[in-house]
């Protein structure tokens, strides 16, 4: 399976955000998406499942067999840096609730799911209002599981998180990529490096997949840092987790 993307474009009245995009992910990798506050990866996100326009551009999903459709909201799934749940209902209620309005029944049970994101019964029965970040983070985690679509963004999910429950997503995360395209965005490199297959650098609106080879060289976090700063000041890449 594999997510191409074809000349791409974004722009918000004459500021131009993503410029002639092109670009290939493929299934059973976890790519980190890499770039400046501001370089444009959440709006990448969100045209890319279709939540806002974009300009100009194709972007398709293939299947191994050939076929191909075009990416939409109904085949990806997306974890939002500031969750966003209905913070009315509690935890059960909601996941009970995306589990009944599935077409498709997958054989887990809601207690499984709850397990597997370590979620206690007590915390369950909590409206979600009163979550932390990270228990919200675990219920978006949660609506992958459920939803099942085959290409995953994930746009700074372990922000703001300690580091247990980052641990545990990070382990989450590694079990569902073989099935899925994954695209991690963070500006976190050594979360970046621990956890990706690919880095890809969002970079003067264009993409740029790095070589893997520049992971084994004690000056890679410097030489990134340098390609951040090549269009102006960039804010700098926190190197520790």
């Amino acid at each position: 399976m594999k997510l191409k993307i074809n000349n791409l474009s974004k722009s918000y009245g004459l500021h131009s955000v993503l410029d002639g995009i092109s670009f290939e992910f493929e299934s059973g990798k976890i790519y980190g998406l890499i770039g400046k506050n501001g370089a444009g990866k959440t709006t990448f996100f969100h045209c890319l499942n279709g939540m806002i326009h974009r300009n100009c551009g194709e972007v398709v999903l293939t299947a191994d067999d050939g076929s191909a459709q075009p990416l939409s909201q109904r085949n990806t799934g997306f974890i939002e840096s500031t969750p966003v749940l209905p913070e009315f209902l509690t935890g059960r209620e909601f996941i009970q609730f995306l589990i009944d309005i599935q077409e498709e029944k997958e054989k887990f049970s809601i207690d499984e799911l709850f397990e597997a994101v370590d979620l206690n019964r007590k915390d369950q029965e909590k409206l979600i209002k009163t979550y932390s970040h990270g228990m919200k983070n675990k219920i978006q985690l949660l609506t992958l599981f459920i939803c099942n679509s085959p290409v995953l963004f994930l746009d700074e999910p372990l922000t703001s998180l300690d580091v247990v429950v980052a641990s545990d997503i990070k382990k989450i995360i590694l079990k569902m990529k073989k099935d899925h395209i994954i695209i991690f965005s963070t500006h976190i490199l050594q979360l970046a490096t621990d956890l990706c297959d690919e880095l890809v650098i969002l970079h003067d609106k264009k993409l740029t997949l790095l070589d893997n080879r520049m992971l084994n060289n004690k000056n890679f976090e410097d030489e990134i840092i340098q390609l951040l700063k090549d269009d102006g000041d960039a804010e700098i890449c926190e190197s520790r987790f």
